[in-house]
């Protein structure tokens, strides 16, 4: 027969083993969710209107479609033969199109012109890339003889961006553009290369995208975001998520600073003078979707108040209200609905059954602790209700991660936030990407470094875009 005391410590030892299943059941749900479910938090409406993509009423009345034999014939591909490579190592076959660029030489013309015979030519070629397809640019340089003195002379070949190298700007913006905002991995562009008959190796590929965003490093300055007002972002790199990072890139910052409510941020704000730490609401909203399963009907209360929040965002953009008209708005609208919501998540921590292990508890606590910088919004227009707009500039990276392979060094890692820093700048300023990198790639070594800031998207937009730089490749589409 047990005491009451060994009856007391069992009923503990249970309630403790019954806690920790439920928080390994919790966490199972959330792996499975992660590998196997949605992951989206967009709230889903049932359209009562619209037909069902599995009516089998309608689709038993369709028409099977009669079926034929299609029969073709493709062409064999041409052996590649040693005589297609070049003196500079460029390999292609006759499939590829040559554009010839003739050259002329200064001697021949002018008054002493006759003194001069052309008495061979040079030819230099550099692979470009058009959309879709690739060409040869050849150059060909006449060589000269002065009749007097016998000497020769050869005008010299066009620059090449980078130095000593087969690639037009054309082939190194166009590379960059696939791999970075339509996530083709080198391999396949070097795959699409050898079906257009032209023969590089995965390396030369690899040592022309480091060396171009080498260049654009003086622009980008420097995978943490940070958004300004301007509408620029910048993917800084660090080896942690440790304080000295945002230290040293918000030096000197004074404003409101809108974050997702990383730990770190607090730390930073709370020694530091000038700045308001405002939190983001999408972010709130994520604990109580994590919470759906443990507490369905909470939960769904939870998130029918947010929801209500961003619907008066969804106004406020389509009315278009700024300044003071949106904060009177917000103040009108969403203030009452924030306290209630806050007041409704005080009632609810007061539970003496909600167990500290309960998904809601972390984000009733997450609300507590976050209130303050959850009202910033309200008494300012100028800052958003989330952090979406960054979050969003931050999405081609895990779209392409496994693009990314050379990231697992630091110097990989840092060229990627440099070339997204000015692809993701060029989006939100709507710059042409391509027309960007073709200009910039060769005025940045022509261009003053004191005012290497005129090359950022935004003010490269002010003062370039309208007569940009063009490379040979689109000169002779015009």
């Amino acid at each position: 027969m047990k005491t009451a005391e060994e009856q007391s410590t069992s009923q503990a030892q249970i309630a403790q083993l019954l806690e920790e299943n439920q928080q390994l059941k919790q966490q199972l749900n959330w792996f499975k969710q992660q590998l196997f479910g949605r992951k989206s938090e967009k709230r889903l409406v049932d359209n009562a209107e619209q037909a069902s993509l599995f009516d089998e009423t309608a689709s038993s009345n369709k028409e099977i479609a009669p079926k034929e034999t299609i029969t073709y014939q493709r062409r064999k591909p041409k052996q590649r033969n040693d005589n297609c490579v070049t003196e500079q190592g460029l390999r292609y076959d006759d499939t590829v199109p040559v554009e010839v660029i003739e050259l002329s030489a200064p001697e021949l013309e002018g008054e002493h012109a006759e003194h001069y015979d052309i008495i061979d030519t040079k030819v230099t070629r550099r692979l470009a890339q058009r959309p879709g397809s690739y060409v040869v640019l050849e150059y060909r340089r006449p060589v000269v003889k002065h009749k007097a003195s016998q000497t020769l002379s050869t005008p010299a070949a066009p620059t090449s961006v980078l130095e000593n190298s087969i690639t037009d700007v054309s082939l190194l913006a166009g590379l960059l553009i696939d791999k970075f905002v339509y996530h083709m991995p080198l391999y396949r562009q070097h795959q699409r290369m050898q079906q257009s008959g032209v023969t590089v190796s995965r390396t030369s590929l690899t040592n022309w995208v480091k060396h171009a965003i080498t260049l654009l490093k003086p622009i980008a300055n420097w995978f943490w975001p940070l958004y300004g007002e301007l509408h620029e972002v910048v993917f800084g790199w660090s080896p942690s998520r440790g304080r000295d990072f945002i230290q040293q890139q918000l030096q000197g910052f004074k404003g409101t600073l809108l974050t997702d409510g990383y730990k770190v941020y607090d730390a930073f704000v709370n020694d530091q003078d000038g700045i308001t730490l405002a939190q983001c609401w999408a972010h709130t909203r994520r604990y109580f979707h994590k919470s759906l399963d443990a507490e369905p009907g909470l939960a769904e209360q939870a998130l029918q108040y947010i929801a209500q929040l961003y619907q008066i965002e969804t106004h406020i953009q389509k009315k278009q209200l700024n300044g003071q008209k949106k904060l009177d708005y917000r103040c009108q609208h969403s203030k009452p609905l924030v306290d209630d919501f806050f007041n409704w998540c005080y009632e609810q921590r007061q539970r003496a059954d909600l167990l500290p292990s309960n998904p809601l508890s972390t984000a009733l606590n997450y609300v507590r602790n976050h209130q303050t910088q959850l009202c910033v919004y309200l008494a300012n227009p100028d800052v958003a209700i989330d952090t979406n707009h960054v979050e969003r500039t931050l999405r081609p990276v895990p779209m392409g991660k496994k693009n990314w392979l050379f990231c697992w060094s630091e110097v990989g890692a840092e060229q990627v936030g440099i070339i997204q820093t000015l692809l993701q700048t060029c989006k939100l300023q709507k710059v042409d990407p391509y027309r960007y990198l073709v200009d910039v790639l060769q005025r940045i070594s022509l261009h003053p470094a004191r005012d290497v800031v005129e090359l950022t998207p935004r003010l490269w937009k002010e003062k370039f875009a309208g007569n940009p730089l063009l490379s040979d490749v689109d000169r002779l589409g015009k």
